[in-house]
C-alpha cells in the first residue's frame, strides 16, 4: 500500500480532475447518457457523491452508516441504482456542490484516522487506506464513463498504480461472487506504467502470470473494457480465465463490456 499521506493526495487529485471536467457543462449535457445502462452523466455523479457520502459515514458515524447498511441489505439489487437515482433528480449544481463539499469531509475524516483505525462497510471493515483506495478506483471508473460519454481521452496518470493494487487483490473476490473456487496459486501481474516503470505484484516464480499495459489492466478490472481489446497477454489457462472475470470493485458479478467487433456490428 502507498504512504497514507499520498494516498489521499492521489483520491483528491483524481475527484479535482473529474470536477474539472464536469464543472463546465451545461444542465443539458448533464443527461448525456454514459456507457452504463440507463445512466446519464449525472447519474455517475450522483453515484459518487452517494458513496462518498457513505465512506463519510463509515469514517465519522458508524451508527449512522449502520442504518444506510441495513438500507443496502433489505435491496441488494436495488440500493446503488436509487442512491444515483435520488441524486440525480438534484439540479447538477446542487448535484456537485454536495459531491465537492462531502468528498472535502471525507478528506479531512481519512486524514485525521488514528493508526491501525478501521471502518465499517458493506464488506468486512476496511482501514483508511483501504477505504480511499476503493474511493480512487471507483472515482477513476466512473470518470472514465464521464469520459467516454463526452468522447474525451483522458491522459492514465501515476494515480492508477492504487486501481492495478485493488484489481491484483481483489482476485480471489472475482471468482468467489461468480460462486467459482479461487486457483490456490498465487498469480504474477507485471504492468507497464504510463511513464514506462514496471509495476508488479504477485510472486515472480509464479506459474500464472499477467503482463501488459496498466492503463488496460485497469479499465479491465473496472470492467470498463473487453478483454478482447486490451493488450494484456496471459500466461496460463487460470491467468486467462482471470482475466475474463475480474473485477476491482464489490457486489454482483459485473456483466462488463461489449467487444468492440461486436458493438460495432450493424
Amino acid at each position: 500500500m502507498s504512504d497514507p499521506v499520498v494516498l489521499l493526495d492521489d483520491l483528491r487529485d483524481e475527484s479535482d480532475e473529474l470536477d474539472r471536467l464536469v464543472s463546465e457543462l451545461r444542465e443539458e449535457e448533464w443527461k448525456t447518457s454514459t456507457p452504463a445502462p440507463g445512466w446519464t452523466i449525472t447519474h455517475q455523479i450522483a453515484h459518487l457523491a452517494w458513496t462518498d457520502r457513505a465512506a463519510l459515514l463509515a469514517a465519522t458515524d458508524a451508527d449512522a452508516f449502520a442504518a444506510e447498511a441495513e438500507k443496502a441489505l433489505a435491496a441488494p439489487d436495488r440500493f446503488v441504482d436509487e442512491g444515483a437515482e435520488e441524486g440525480a433528480a438534484l439540479p447538477p449544481a446542487v448535484l456537485l456542490d454536495r459531491w465537492r463539499a462531502d468528498r472535502a469531509r471525507l478528506q479531512e475524516a481519512l486524514r485525521a484516522a488514528p493508526p491501525g483505525a478501521r471502518f465499517p462497510w458493506y464488506g468486512p471493515p476496511m482501514s483508511a487506506s483501504a477505504l480511499a483506495t476503493a474511493r480512487l478506483m471507483e472515482t477513476w471508473a466512473h470518470g472514465q464513463d464521464v469520459a467516454d460519454a463526452l468522447g474525451v481521452v483522458r491522459a492514465p496518470t501515476a494515480r492508477l498504480r492504487h486501481v492495478a493494487w485493488i484489481g491484483h487483490r481483489a482476485r480471489d473476490y472475482a471468482y468467489l461472487v461468480r460462486g467459482e473456487q479461487p486457483p490456490a496459486e498465487p498469480f504474477r501481474v507485471e504492468l507497464v506504467s504510463p511513464c514506462g516503470e514496471l509495476w508488479a505484484y504477485g510472486p515472480e516464480g509464479a506459474a500464472q502470470k499477467v503482463t501488459g499495459p496498466a492503463l488496460d489492466f485497469c479499465l479491465l478490472v473496472t470492467q470498463r473494457v473487453h478483454r478482447d481489446d486490451t493488450a494484456l497477454t496471459a500466461h496460463g489457462p487460470d491467468a486467462a480465465h482471470w482475466l475474463t472475470i475480474a473485477q476491482a470493485f464489490a457486489g454482483p458479478a459485473g456483466a462488463g463490456r461489449q467487444a468492440l467487433a461486436t458493438s460495432e456490428e450493424p
